[in-house]
């Protein structure tokens, strides 16, 4: 019996988790769960799942459901830090990291020094401290495994092949609700309109970073730490249909591509049952009901966003943490409508030309940085 941590269970990503766990409780057993401010949802998943350990990162929320969660048999622990003190309370198996945006940077690297397979679906934790978190993986023998589509698609793709084999990725992007838009347009883009997403259901911050490309700048960083390759072996296509997830061009010109309906489950159930598969209810793709399967080039210039993540991961050091954080407060200062959308990637850019970057930085110089960066943020666009 595998033993499994969520983090993030209260989140999209977290909820679909729970939903392939249901057709892997024979082989998988939920240990653990932790979530922000979302109590009414984790007290229906403590009560179906009989977690060992919840935590709960808002104190407020926690202590208001503390003793419905006893009941169900929970230790519980509240807190800032919950989701690491709820790993080292019961270290699991595998961790699925699904807590958004720098947040989950802690737990991230908590999972990885206790050699738990770490089943990663918060791409800021690579962003950030690709460095750290990859040296820390190595040094515990802990796998990580990608959770986002693309990222999984690579993975599975490569299949054990020496990433010297490997000539370049494409990471495939669905162009989002504004592909066709005139770039002239973008200034006057509402929140409902880019919450508007032609293909997948996701949170809100990723579904406007999808809608800015940002999400293929974070991607982009994201590929360079995990798979260990140069940003110019890292190039984007659009394809709208989103069934072609990514692919990899090998040395001797072969190309291989991971395709699938556009559902995080199946990424998911691959992380979980990683190195293995495991059969699913869902049903499976019919690939003839798709006629036309198109790829193009992004235009770069209505999406500068993407310069963004090759410089990034070029730069290393601290550009990845200064990076996620201005976009994390410019989304949100869109989101509350007190910034136009166009203004997300470029005071992203503003921010990034400004920061003094260390080679090899240590985490707090890392926390350092995305503080920085926030404040910088919020100054530039005087919130």
């Amino acid at each position: 019996m595998r033993t499994i941590s969520l983090l993030g269970s209260t989140g999209s990503v977290g909820r679909s988790a729970i939903a392939v766990l249901d057709e892997l409780r024979d082989t998988h057993r939920v240990v653990s769960l932790v979530a922000h401010t979302n109590t009414d949802l984790l007290l229906k998943q403590a009560e179906q799942l009989r977690p060992e350990v919840v935590g709960v990162v808002d104190v407020t929320a926690g202590r208001a459901c503390e003793t419905a969660l006893r009941a169900f048999g929970c230790r519980v622990i509240v807190g800032p830090d919950a989701a690491v003190q709820v790993l080292r309370e019961r270290r699991p198996d595998l961790v699925l990291a699904a807590i958004t945006g720098a947040a989950g940077l802690p737990s991230s690297l908590e999972a990885v020094k206790l050699g738990a397979t770490l089943a990663l679906a918060n791409k800021e934790a690579l962003v950030m401290a690709g460095s750290p978190v990859m040296a820390l993986a190595k040094a515990n023998c802990a796998s990580i495994v990608p959770v986002d589509s693309e990222h999984s698609a690579v993975f599975q793709s490569i299949g054990g092949e020496p990433i010297e084999r490997v000539r370049r990725i494409f990471l495939t992007a669905s162009g989002g609700p504004f592909a066709d838009l005139p770039a002239a347009e973008f200034a006057t883009v509402t929140p409902e309109q880019a919450l508007r997403h032609p293909t997948w259901q996701m949170g809100r911050k990723i579904t406007i970073d999808s809608a800015s490309m940002m999400n293929k700048a974070l991607e982009i960083v994201e590929a360079h730490w995990l798979f260990q390759l140069e940003s110019e072996r890292i190039d984007v296509l659009v394809h709208r249909q989103s069934i072609v997830h990514s692919m990899v061009e090998f040395v001797d010109g072969s190309i291989l591509a991971q395709l699938g309906v556009p559902s995080m489950t199946v990424p998911i159930r691959y992380a979980l049952s990683y190195p293995s598969r495991s059969n699913t209810r869902e049903g499976y793709f019919d690939l003839g009901k798709f006629a036309k399967l198109t790829f193009e080039a992004p235009d770069h210039t209505r999406f500068p966003a993407l310069r963004l993540g090759h410089d990034v991961a070029r730069a290393g050091g601290l550009a990845g943490a200064v990076l996620n954080a201005s976009n994390e407060i410019a989304v949100e200062a869109f989101l509350a409508r007190k910034t136009s959308f166009d203004r997300i990637p470029a005071v992203a850019g503003a921010v990034l030309e400004r920061m003094t970057n260390v080679s090899h930085p240590t985490l707090d110089q890392i926390l350092a940085a995305d503080a920085w960066a926030r404040e910088e943020t919020r100054r530039c666009l005087s919130i």
